[in-house]
């Protein structure tokens, strides 16, 4: 019998602490992924996308443990969130300006080939309606903070706000990439505020102003 690996338990990425920014490098990492725009709320796109990830890597870890012998947990789900204007998420909080994309992480040791295998299994029986927009892709963030947040998505501003203007330039550094979340809770079942999800930005050295 295989040992199971659970990834956030061994991923460094996938550790944060509530009240703390930690910054961390993260290294590139192969991903499910589905885009989408609009209120997470509402969209029709945002559930289907979900519905499209998750078959597919239940697929690939049936897949591994069965073909590789190398089993796992499916990796929380996680997000990428940005918009025109930065302060829709961290003021006026207008979720019809979000563009996203919904993620689900691939071990490093599945291949393109099984990712196509797993897509067209999927696909076999009752196929999702988004399964075509199911891309792999990996996602280099390199040096990033990230910290825990706890409580509902509503509540996520003032920790949102803290992080893009107080602590990334209190450290010489300024916002590269796009906002990233981890959802550590299942959001379909946890309570608004037990939800667990970490909170990333991709930094970068910020510019040293020259002399006038």
């Amino acid at each position: 019998m295989t040992d199971k690996t659970d990834f956030k338990k061994t991923l460094d990425g996938y550790r944060a602490q509530r009240g703390g920014f930690r910054a961390l490098d993260v290294p590139d990492t192969g991903y499910l992924m589905v885009d989408g725009h609009g209120d997470p709320n509402t969209s029709p796109a945002f559930a289907e996308a979900i519905a499209a990830l998750y078959p597919v890597a239940y697929k690939l870890k049936f897949a591994s443990k069965r073909d590789l012998g190398r089993d796992y947990v499916v990796p929380p789900l996680e997000g990428l969130w940005w918009a025109e204007d930065m302060d829709a998420f961290t003021t006026a909080r207008d979720k019809s300006r979000w563009d996203w994309t919904l993620m689900l992480m691939v071990p490093d040791w599945i291949d393109r080939a099984m990712i196509t295998a797993a897509v067209e299994q999927a696909g076999a029986k009752n196929r999702p309606a988004r399964l075509d927009d199911v891309r792999a892709e990996t996602l280099a963030e390199g040096r990033c903070v990230q910290t825990l947040h706890v409580g509902s998505f509503d509540d996520e501003a003032d920790v949102l706000a803290r992080l893009h203007h107080e602590i990334v330039p209190g450290r010489g550094l300024r916002m590269t990439g796009k906002h990233h979340e981890i959802y550590l809770s299942d959001f379909r079942r946890a309570a608004p505020g037990k939800q667990r999800t970490i909170l990333r930005q991709p930094v970068t050295a910020a510019a040293a102003s020259s002399a006038s």
